[in-house]
């Protein structure tokens, strides 16, 4: 179906359902929006009232606002207030209750310290008690040890006095018999010592003075021991030295007249005694009486001195010359420097010898006492510590032998 008109003016072609929406739409159009003006023009004013009430709202909540600060503020100062005053006396309280309860624990540490002072008053009491009675217990067992060692010591010193007087007893016997055996052995070998000492003194000028003639006079002859004959070296006989050798321990006086008999017997020049002892005014070689007496060591020295004497008296008595002059030379050789100066010689290398032998004498002493004395404190350290022992242990100390010494005895 066409529904369709035309227009009678313009012969243009509308569509019916068209024209009448559109007027249709533009009477909706209208009313709607007349009626959206009036919703506006409502809204609008719904809207000025809605802001009249918010404001009259907002002066009514600003003026309640203000009123209900004034009251919290009034009633915060009253709660201020009255939790300041609550807490002021809960601090009171709790002040209090803290001040009761120190004054509570003051008192207990008061009660505990002198519980404390009383448990430390028993304490130290209980050990002086214990002091007291430890130094009790040593004093009495340092008294029963003393006692102990005093017994030991007593009984010990019984045994050892008791040994000593045995010891001592058999070291006087044996003392005895070793002299009695040296007296015996000296008298037995004294006339052997004394043969020894002739054939030494013999050998020995004749190993010195190898072109002199040395007579041994015999054994049973009464007479000298021995007689040197001094040739020089022109073979003349220059005079003659009787010797005689003593080995004793005592000088006799008797020998020097003994051997000045024995000098006109043989018809000698120079008498010499080499002997072990010296008379009590001489300490070294020298002239006695017309007799020369010497030491074994010194023989040598004096026989040389002695045999030059002689050689340059035959030196003299040879000549046929002024001989008054000669004796006269000869003598005043024998009072010269230089026969002083010869005898001088022979003294000083005598002394010489003499010291050097005393200092070795007597380090060789020295030394044998520092020795000797270092021996006996050791057995004597020994012997306390083995008798220290032996008192406290007793009998039940068995003996050993490390503590005792082998049985030496340190020779004279």
């Amino acid at each position: 179906m066409n529904d369709k008109i035309k227009c009678p003016n313009c012969g243009h072609e509308f569509d019916v359902e068209e024209a009448l929406s559109g007027k249709l739409e533009a009477h909706f159009k209208a009313e709607y929006e007349r009626k959206v003006a009036k919703q506006a023009q409502k809204f609008n004013s719904e809207r000025k009232e809605l802001e009249r009430e918010k404001e009259e709202f907002e002066q009514k909540k600003e003026k309640e606002n203000e009123l209900f600060k004034e009251k919290l503020e009034q009633r915060l100062v009253k709660e201020s207030d009255k939790i300041q005053k609550q807490t002021q006396e809960y601090f009171e309280q709790q002040l209090k209750s803290l001040q009761e309860e120190n004054e509570k624990r003051k008192e207990e540490n008061r009660a505990l310290k002198s519980q404390e002072i009383d448990l430390l008053k028993r304490e130290n009491e209980l050990k002086e008690k214990a002091e007291d009675l430890k130094l009790n217990v040593q004093k009495e067992l340092l008294e029963k040890q003393t006692e102990i060692e005093e017994k030991a010591k007593a009984k010990e010193r019984e045994s050892m006095a008791l040994k000593e007087k045995e010891y001592q007893k058999q070291l006087d016997d044996q003392k005895k018999l070793i002299d009695e055996m040296k007296r015996k052995a000296e008298q037995g070998s004294m006339q052997m010592q004394g043969e020894i000492q002739e054939l030494a003194l013999e050998e020995l000028l004749k190993n010195a003075y190898p072109f002199d003639n040395i007579l041994e006079i015999g054994k049973g002859i009464r007479g000298a021991d021995c007689i040197q004959t001094v040739i020089n070296p022109l073979q003349q006989t220059c005079g003659s030295i009787v010797y005689e050798s003593k080995r004793t321990k005592n000088f006799s006086n008797d020998w020097i007249n003994k051997l000045k008999q024995d000098q006109i017997n043989c018809k000698a020049d120079i008498a010499v005694i080499v002997t072990e002892t010296f008379p009590n005014d001489m300490d070294r070689f020298g002239e006695k009486n017309g007799v020369w007496i010497c030491g074994f060591n010194e023989v040598k020295s004096v026989s040389f001195v002695l045999r030059e004497i002689l050689i340059k008296t035959q030196s003299v008595k040879s000549s046929d010359e002024n001989k008054g002059d000669k004796m006269e030379l000869l003598y005043s050789y024998l009072t010269s420097n230089e026969f002083v100066q010869n005898i001088n010689r022979i003294i000083e290398n005598y002394d010489s010898m003499i010291q050097q032998l005393n200092y070795e004498k007597k380090a060789a002493f020295k030394n044998f006492a520092i020795r000797e004395k270092q021996i006996w404190s050791v057995q004597e350290n020994i012997n306390v510590l083995f008798g220290s022992i032996k008192g406290i242990a007793g009998k039940e100390l068995e003996t050993s032998s490390i503590l005792e010494l082998p049985d030496t005895t340190i020779d004279e």
